[in-house]
């Protein structure tokens, strides 16, 4: 019992967990402390980012090229972008018919919505978007592409192996660093969480506790019937998959970003037995693709604040909400204070609902954006997995391995 004790205290999922609560204290009774801790959780973000497009980089180039066949490289391609439509559509329906039913907004006072001059500026960054814009700034879709191209054309030269070489080179100690930076991630997530609860309260949470309640319980609902019933239907239990990737999922919680598990991630499900090619091409496609939580989330706020401002939308309306919500989020990931600027585009576009209603989110949508953050990171994970039993590539073997030396470490 003691060994098993020492075994759990020596883990990163216990220290960031620890790290997580330690912040909550501290931003609930030194509020300016915790505010003032916001560099922490953002320089440990910004460390992680410089490793995700190298990790992309060479995920994909060394994939493809030990691939050589561009046929199943847009084949792959195709089906998850296939793949990413069924299911954030599947979550946007969810979320609409979750939201009608259970009524979040119905009896929220409306009265300091109208004060809000914040929603200005996400109005005007949602005029200012555009697909060409989103291409131009999103680096991890250019690195992306760029890799396939040099993937694809490694696979075909002949004299691969001197660049195939020093590339795993460079990827065997890219990812011996991002370990060394992840012993850190008790910091970040200490510092993201103390930042949270000490500038927006747990006050804030009361007046708006229905739809905190109603989102957090339908992204749980959809994260175990849903993308549990895509890997059930493979025979993977998601129970499992969420205790091998615990220790991205704590981080992702602590610090309110996928971004910052995202090469972790990656290396995981290569460890549980997705080949390179697959997760190289899927997750970061999926970063900016396949948001399941954005999208649910997004839907349940576009009805909580028709309910809230009493505005009864027709069947057309709801039709053509839905329509324009899956165009729009898929653009989130590439915006600044993404979920706004989209829900502020699609008011713009369906102008039955108040656009300054949005400040009645303002206060909460931070404590939301974990919840979103761990639907999306667990959707791409799932998304990767799926794909790569559809190729018939899975390794199951390496899964078992992998899922059982994880379970020794609890």
């Amino acid at each position: 019992m003691i060994m098993r004790l020492k075994n759990i205290v020596f883990t990163l999922t216990f220290w960031v967990l620890t790290a997580i609560l330690a912040g909550a204290v501290l931003g609930h009774f030194r509020p300016d402390l915790g505010v003032a801790m916001e560099p922490l959780g953002k320089q440990f973000i910004n460390v992680v980012k410089l490793f995700i497009n190298p990790i992309i980089f060479l995920t994909i180039v060394l994939g493809i090229s030990s691939m050589g066949d561009l046929k199943q490289v847009g084949r792959v391609g195709g089906k998850a972008l296939l793949y990413f439509e069924i299911v954030t559509t599947l979550a946007l329906l969810i979320g609409i018919a979750v939201a009608h039913f259970v009524q979040p907004g119905a009896g929220v006072d409306t009265t300091s919505a109208a004060a809000a001059s914040q929603i200005e500026t996400y109005q005007q960054r949602a005029a200012d978007f555009s697909w060409i814009k989103f291409l131009k700034e999103n680096l991890t879709i250019q690195v992306l592409l760029l890799s396939i191209v040099l993937g694809v054309w490694l696979g075909k030269y002949r004299r691969k192996e001197r660049v195939i070489h020093p590339l795993q080179r460079a990827s065997k100690y890219v990812f011996k660093g991002l370990h060394w930076v992840m012993y850190a991630a008790p910091i970040g997530a200490f510092g993201g969480m103390a930042f949270t609860i000490g500038k927006y309260g747990i006050k804030t949470l009361i007046p708006l506790a229905k739809l905190m309640v109603s989102v957090y319980l339908t992204m749980g609902v959809f994260i175990l019937v849903v993308l549990g019933g895509i890997l059930w239907y493979y025979k993977i239990s998601i129970f499992k998959f969420l205790s091998y990737i615990r220790e991205e999922l704590l981080i992702v919680l602590g610090t309110s970003s996928s971004e910052a598990a995202l090469p972790s991630l990656m290396e995981k499900l290569e460890g549980m037995g997705c080949p390179k090619p697959v997760v190289g091409l899927v997750v970061p496609a999926g970063y900016s693709f396949n948001l399941d939580g954005t999208t649910l989330y997004l839907s349940m706020a576009i009805l909580f604040l028709a309910q809230a401002f009493n505005v009864d939308l027709t069947y057309n309306q709801m039709l053509y909400i839905t329509g324009v919500l899956m165009i729009t989020s898929k653009g989130a990931a590439g915006v600044t204070g993404s979920g706004f600027v989209v829900l502020a585009s699609t008011l713009t576009v369906v102008p039955v609902i108040p656009v300054y209603g949005l400040a009645l989110l303002l206060g909460v949508d931070r404590f939301m954006s974990e919840a979103r953050a761990i639907t999306n990171f667990i959707g791409n994970g799932v998304a990767a997995i799926f794909l790569s039993n559809q190729e018939k590539v899975f390794d199951r073997k390496k899964m078992n391995k992998a899922f059982k030396i994880h379970e020794g470490h609890l």
